[in-house]
């Protein structure tokens, strides 16, 4: 059975966190997971190339964003959410945030 590696929560960097989310595919994942819950590789691969997923889950692994449990012949993925919410206060809204559309500042008003 397949053990994986998962940092402690205190070891996580925001730093980490962000550079692991900075990948249009890995975001996708996780709030896939946030909003779905637990859900095997399959699930979240849409037909990609399985070496290509297992890098993407590794990455989210190693920057303790989700966790990987071997079932069987299954590996169920789970995003830290409490976890991750507990050591960064408001980072899972933030990840959640879907609204890529943001109002511009009036270049004025900041001057003032």
């Amino acid at each position: 059975m397949v053990r994986y590696e998962h940092p402690p929560i205190s070891a996580v960097s925001a730093r980490d966190v962000f550079q692991a989310l900075s990948d249009p595919i890995r975001l996708e994942i996780v709030r896939r997971l946030a909003r779905r819950g637990a859900q095997n590789c399959a699930e979240l691969s849409d037909a990609r190339p399985r070496s290509t997923m297992s890098h993407h889950f590794k990455v989210l692994r190693d920057a303790g964003v989700v966790r990987t449990l071997a079932q069987g012949t299954e590996h169920i993925n789970s995003l830290r959410g409490d976890e991750l919410e507990s050591r960064f206060p408001g980072i899972v809204a933030m990840i959640l945030d879907e609204n890529e559309e943001r109002p511009k500042a009036d270049a004025a008003a900041l001057v003032r």
